[in-house]
């Protein structure tokens, strides 16, 4: 797994982020803005230590798990220990291989054994939603060898098939209407399971946070509509 580290060290708010496969730190740091630190776990095939959030005192973390970043959150939680006062997922489920509740098995096989330059290109275009918005952020598409797609889906497929029981607090989870790639009445299903989350069903594609502009509008609005009472909430 790879990290992606943004800090300065007046800034007492942290947000981490889960990326889903085949991302890297292009598809976020436009999010950020500089009154946080910020964190990214990405590329979960890499043999790399794992980096945590040092010693620092934040009055503030979120936690957002993105897509198959929904799984390795809860996969790497445990291990990680990232004491987060908010859990954000968005446009995934911690049984993303599955035919219920995540993306279908047969579909997720035929992505596995057919990664090529003109499937990646494809599957960018149904990142962002549309033809327009994929033209419009092309700055944000990963600087990724297709090898590397390969690789880190194989070992996400790999572990996911181990069924680990694990059970993390999801307080939040976004539902994207649009979405192309996670199907979103599995997500819903699953989530509709999960009493302790609050599940927010909206009108966005794959990668939704364009929508918000950076984070802090991300995660401000999110509480807001969910209702949600926590305090400082203005990360």
């Amino acid at each position: 797994m790879k990290t992606y580290i943004k800090r300065a060290e007046q800034n007492r708010k942290l947000v981490v982020v889960f990326g889903g496969w085949g991302t890297d730190q292009n598809a976020f740091v436009p999010l950020c803005t500089d009154d946080h630190d910020f964190m990214l776990y990405y590329n979960y095939s890499a043999d790399e230590p794992l980096v945590l959030p040092d010693s620092k005192t934040y009055d503030r973390v979120v936690l957002i798990g993105w897509s198959l970043g929904v799984w390795a959150t809860e996969y790497y939680a445990e291990s990680m220990k990232i004491n987060s006062d908010l859990n954000i997922a968005v446009n995934g489920t911690p049984e993303p291989a599955d035919d219920k509740y995540g993306i279908p098995q047969d579909i997720y096989r035929q992505t596995l054994d057919n990664i090529n330059d003109k499937d990646m290109d494809k599957f960018h275009l149904q990142f962002f939603g549309s033809s327009n918005k994929h033209q419009r952020n092309t700055d944000m598409i990963p600087e990724r060898k297709t090898e590397s797609y390969g690789a880190e889906l194989r070992w996400l497929y790999n572990r996911m098939m181990e069924n680990p029981d694990r059970r993390y607090r999801w307080d939040i989870a976004v539902s994207g209407m649009r979405d192309e790639i996670f199907p979103p009445a599995n997500q819903v299903r699953y989530w509709q399971k999960r009493e302790d989350t609050k599940l927010l069903v909206k009108d966005l594609p794959h990668y939704p946070f364009n929508s918000w502009g950076n984070f802090n509008n991300m995660i401000e609005s999110l509480l807001e509509e969910s209702g949600l009472n926590i305090a400082n909430k203005n990360i």
